[in-house]
């Protein structure tokens, strides 16, 4: 099986422990996309849940799959999210924020009782940092001074999108992407980042995820 199928394993197995009747955080990505294609169907087989997407990218194929929407402020507990991640540690610890959502991402699996995390064996690492740069959202006002405190951190990190295009997220925001030669110590880096004015937050998301649902070329793995 190629990439493209074994996300769709991962991601179709995590929508069998989504209950009728209960409200779903709908995460971002493309092995997101997937869950999302089944959870149309589903609903479009009479199957009732409430969805609360985490992207504007997110929310669009949500309409165009016909599953109900709403809002943290009228659902302010999640009974299950499904979302990606870029890499996963042996510990559960990810890196998330390649689809540029880490904010609202975080804010979800904030409010969910279980978060199930759908990826390809591709994203597992022993360590985080070492086969996928850590995003980092920051407001767009002063971001060259917020870089440079971000830098004592990582070292090295690139504006996203370069300076003459630098991609702008749903908040309104800049990312960074920094480069760690491994972060053994998640926790205290993503408290380090969050520290620094300027960071609105980062894609490290630590004792989060409940389950790894994992689409490898001999079926589903689990981590968990």
């Amino acid at each position: 099986m190629n990439t493209e199928q074994l996300k769709k394993i991962a991601a179709e197995k995590a929508t069998e422990e989504v209950r009728d009747g209960t409200v779903v955080g709908l995460g971002t990505g493309s092995t997101v996309y997937y869950a999302l294609l089944k959870l149309g169907k589903m609903v479009r087989d009479g199957f009732s849940i409430i969805g609360i997407p985490t992207s504007d990218g997110t929310e669009k194929i949500a309409i165009e799959q016909g599953i109900p929407l709403s809002i943290l402020a009228m659902h302010p507990t999640i009974e299950l999210t499904i979302d990606g991640a870029d890499e996963v540690d042996a510990h559960l610890n990810l890196i998330k924020g390649g689809g540029a959502a880490l904010v609202r991402e975080k804010i979800i699996a904030n409010a969910s009782k279980r978060i199930l995390i759908v990826v390809d064996e591709s994203k597992v690492s022993r360590v985080l940092g070492t086969s996928f740069a850590l995003p980092v959202e920051i407001v767009r006002f002063g971001w060259e001074a917020t870089q440079r405190e971000v830098n004592k951190i990582c070292g090295k990190s690139d504006l996203r999108g370069g300076i003459e295009n630098p991609l702008v997220t749903d908040n309104g925001n800049y990312i960074l992407d920094c480069h760690f030669d491994g972060i053994p110590e998640p926790e205290k880096i993503e408290l380090q980042l969050n520290n620094i004015p300027g960071v609105v937050e980062n894609g490290i998301f630590v004792n989060r995820a409940d389950k790894v649902i994992i689409g490898t070329p001999t079926g589903i793995k689990y981590m968990e």
